[in-house]
């Protein structure tokens, strides 16, 4: 059964990144305590096997020194407070390598799995960490029943395997005080370093289980339920209904753009009624014409509106118009297979125009012009 949110809806989505993200922001990210465990055991035991010798020189001397100490320095505080130093000193070393091995190595197997993370966010007080009643459910959660049957058989585990160990090396340990001096502390260090060989062979079980176990859970924790999924895709892309606004004030305002480029035009081609298609040719440009503005059914009315207003040219050429409104965008040059038949409409307009200024013969409405097939539009 999927787990549930506190709206009690189930969590049945995979994580977005964003979820995921998110809940690194909040301090929310996978740890295997085991792996930490297992790295200070490794690197502690790596260490101690590089200052055995210091360790063991160490306590050789500090025992043959606890054994030859005078009736006058018992006597003396001063003394007794020089051995002390003295004896801190020479095992001071020794522990700093040991210890520090183990320093780093917790805080390698810590971020090992979830990666490093600073979140000032996992230290503030939540109210829910307060609350009795929550905690009396995290206590007996079956997340807390699963990590308290992982700790029973770890711990299990690893004292079987510690006491096994110990038990196999019995005869050593019991005849150390039979031992010299040097002798005794050197395999009574070897005896430690063996015993704890085998508890980290133990924990190497240990933590390839619960490594991944640990993504799984917090993977699963990280869950979120559909409305939750929904919400965030609103977040990140806006709503449907927001975007669909946005959408048509750009339109909007490209229109306005467009139509205030109608006066401009030196034609407008038209279906008559479904299309309109405002053209523009600069001779000295040294380009093909243009589209300033095109439109269809109530835009296409407004065009031939706003061209009438400015006294510019229109004319009505149904397969060029269909032709130009669905393979030209606004502001762009027309394509090399309607250069003639623009070029006709464009003389038949400049012809146009001279013979209003009482020059030349009125030209012949244009026909047949040629539109290539793969231009071609059938009309709607």
């Amino acid at each position: 059964m999927a787990e549930e949110n506190e709206d009690g809806q189930e969590k049945t989505e995979d994580p977005s990144e964003r979820r995921l993200e998110k809940g690194r922001e909040d301090g929310q990210v996978a740890r295997s305590k085991e792996l930490a465990t297992l790295l200070s055991l490794m690197f502690g035991m790596i260490a101690m096997y590089f200052a055995g010798s210091m360790l063991a020189t160490a306590l050789e001397n500090i025992s043959r020194d606890a054994f030859v100490i005078t009736k006058d320095e018992l006597a003396n505080k001063m003394s007794m407070l020089s051995l002390l130093g003295e004896s801190s000193r020479a095992v001071i070393g020794g522990i700093i390598v040991v210890g520090g091995a183990g320093m780093i190595a917790a805080v390698v197997g810590n971020v090992g799995v979830g990666g490093f993370l600073l979140s000032a966010k996992s230290l503030m007080p939540k109210g829910s960490r307060m609350n009795p009643i929550q905690g009396l459910k995290r206590m007996f959660s079956a997340n807390s029943l699963v990590e308290l049957v992982k700790s029973v058989l770890k711990v299990t585990l690893i004292a079987g395997i510690g006491a096994f160990a110990l038990r196999a090396q019995l005869d050593t340990l019991l005849f150390l005080a039979d031992l010299p001096i040097e002798q005794a502390i050197e395999k009574a260090l070897i005896a430690v370093l063996l015993t704890v060989l085998y508890m980290v062979s133990g924990l190497i079980l240990v933590a390839a289980l619960d490594v991944p176990y640990q993504l799984y859970e917090h993977k699963k924790k990280m869950r979120m339920t559909l409305k939750e999924v929904k919400d965030e895709f609103k977040e990140t892309e806006g709503s449907p209904e927001l975007k669909a606004r946005v959408r048509q004030v750009q339109r909007e305002m490209a229109n306005r753009r467009m139509m205030q480029s109608v006066p401009d035009a030196d034609v407008v081609v038209t279906n008559p009624t479904h299309y309109s298609v405002a053209l523009k040719y600069d001779p000295h440009g040294g380009g093909a014409p243009v589209v300033l503005a095109k439109g269809k059914d109530e835009l296409a009315l407004r065009i031939r509106e706003k061209a009438a207003e400015h006294g510019v040219a229109r004319l009505e050429t149904p397969p060029l118009a269909r032709a130009l409104y669905h393979s030209v965008e606004i502001d762009q040059e027309i394509p090399a297979g309607l250069y003639v038949a623009v070029a006709q409409v464009l003389a038949y307009v400049f012809q146009l125009n001279e013979y209003f200024k009482g020059r030349g013969q009125r030209p012949p409405h244009p026909s047949n012009l040629p539109i290539p097939s793969d231009l071609k539009v059938d009309p709607d």
